[in-house]
């Protein structure tokens, strides 16, 4: 009677969670956790020794109580993921998760980012790792590591040898024992998947990357992004990046690349022939240099993501990227954002509007769009295209007149898939809404998928305003006119 008892409070409090019986899977993930209701959860671990899957990430009131969950782990001792992001894990938690860990020998992921007592102590936590660890995720992003955790991590790395995923992300400090990590790097042969994004990585950084790039013959993911210092890094350091022939997704954006970087990465991307996703965004140099870059990446036919937004990119270098998009005809997401040379040359994209049957989002904020380009767009839509387009952004293109806006709404209706339009102004621009809006009312009646409309600072007339307050209540509630704005 007891046991039954017990079984049926844990059913009563997985409930009031929101969640349901647990057998190998406990995901509370983000549930407002108390204390009491960490308490509750660690009388319920006895009662699944089948757990497989552990995650409480994102509740703050862990920090200060994970004792009471490490105290219970061998009572789950074939737990394979524990994750345990944005606890606020205190030092006290630190050592105890280090303690716990050998209790659970099975453990394949354990993700602690989002921690910033992590940092300084993770040597505490990771210290019962030996060789043999199954360990195969380890995620460590925000978790204000130091130089010399960055050096634990080193020396740490020929020990996991299953591991497929380090995430190392918005640790600054880590470009300073970089030398260490990239060691420990060459015996991780197994890796798929490195994220150094914003981890305070310079010019030399490149340098011993690319001197581990040659073991990582599995890598299917580098994240190199936001390191504002590693420009110039790739000029004489990216040779070994070329052997990565299994890598699906490059980022590069925000790293301050060089024309120098360009010319070195203009031998390299080109051969990464599986390469999926490449993304180079507000890398602003890259405008006047990257014409030989741009027009290569029609040898990489698997392209599905295509990021070059905010990259200055002038009239030479669009029309490379241009004519070299004709080549991709597994494109999916394609953002030009904020580079003014697509106004006016939009028709140099003609053909790949034509032929990009895959094409999800396409992403134009900014561009100095004028009303023949949106025209050329809506003239693209009636005649069938760009049928799988899911989200479409025009928004800050103010020089698009009334006649425009009309065009394109006509035409709208045709994206059958559509789920998310924005047409916003510049937050410095308020304009009143042309008869076009009507066409949009109208349009929208027809796509079945649509549910967020973005129209910052576009001004309503007191007709309109009621012509939209019938369409709300005429029509599916779900769609979200995003008016807002600042006078």
């Amino acid at each position: 009677m007891d046991l039954g008892s017990r079984l049926e409070k844990n059913e009563q409090f997985l409930q009031k969670l929101g969640t349901k019986a647990v057998d190998r899977h406990l995901d509370l993930n983000n549930c407002r956790l108390t204390t009491a209701d960490v308490r509750e959860m660690v009388a319920l671990l006895p009662f699944v020794p089948d757990l497989e899957e552990l995650d409480v990430s994102w509740n703050d009131f862990v920090g200060g109580t994970l004792h009471l969950i490490t105290q219970q782990m061998h009572h789950v001792s074939k737990l394979k993921i524990l994750r345990l992001g944005s606890c606020r894990l205190t030092t006290d938690d630190v050592r105890a998760l280090g303690e716990a860990l050998k209790a659970i020998p099975e453990l394949e992921e354990l993700n602690l980012s989002w921690n910033n007592k992590v940092g300084g102590n993770l040597p505490l936590i990771l210290q019962e790792f030996q060789e043999g660890s199954k360990i195969q995720t380890l995620e460590l992003v925000d978790c204000a590591l130091t130089s010399e955790d960055g050096a634990f991590v080193g020396q740490l790395l020929p020990v996991l040898q299953n591991l497929e995923v380090l995430d190392l992300s918005i640790n600054r400090n880590i470009g300073r024992s970089l030398h260490s990590i990239a060691q420990g790097l060459k015996s991780t042969s197994n890796l798929k998947v490195l994220k150094l994004h914003s981890c305070g990585l310079s010019q030399k950084s490149v340098k011993l990357l690319d001197a581990a790039f040659g073991h990582l013959n599995e890598l299917r993911k580098l994240d190199l992004s936001c390191n504002k210092e590693l420009g110039g890094g790739f000029e004489d350091s990216a040779a070994q990046l070329a052997t990565l022939e299994h890598l699906e997704v490059l980022d590069l954006h925000q790293c301050s690349l060089t024309a120098g970087d360009v010319v070195s990465l203009t031998q390299v991307i080109p051969l990464l022939s599986s390469l999926q996703e490449l993304d180079l965004s507000a890398n602003k140099k890259m405008g006047s240099s990257s014409e030989n870059l741009l027009s290569r990446l029609r040898f990489l036919p698997a392209l599905k993501t295509l990021l070059i937004n905010n990259c200055a990119l002038q009239s030479e270098t669009f029309r490379a990227l241009a004519e070299a998009s004709i080549h991709l005809p597994a494109l999916e997401i394609f953002n030009l954002s904020w580079n003014k040379c697509v106004g006016g040359n939009l028709n140099l994209l003609l053909e790949t509007l034509k032929l990009s049957t895959s094409l999800q989002v396409l992403r134009l904020s900014s561009c100095s769009l004028v009303t023949e380009d949106v025209a050329l767009l809506a003239s693209v839509i009636q005649t069938g295209h760009l049928a799988k387009l899911r989200k479409l952004d025009l928004s800050y293109n103010d020089s698009v007149c009334d006649t425009g806006w009309a065009i394109f709404c006509q035409n709208m209706w045709l994206l059958k898939e559509l789920t998310e339009l924005d047409i916003s102004l510049r937050p410095s621009a308020f304009r009143d809404c042309g008869q076009w809006f009507r066409h949009l009312l109208c349009a929208v009646t027809k796509l079945p998928e649509i549910t967020e409309i973005q129209m910052k600072r576009w001004i309503l007339l007191a007709s309109q305003e009621e012509e939209l307050e019938c369409f709300g209540q005429d029509h599916r509630s779900s769609i979200r006119f995003d008016r807002g704005g600042f006078q």
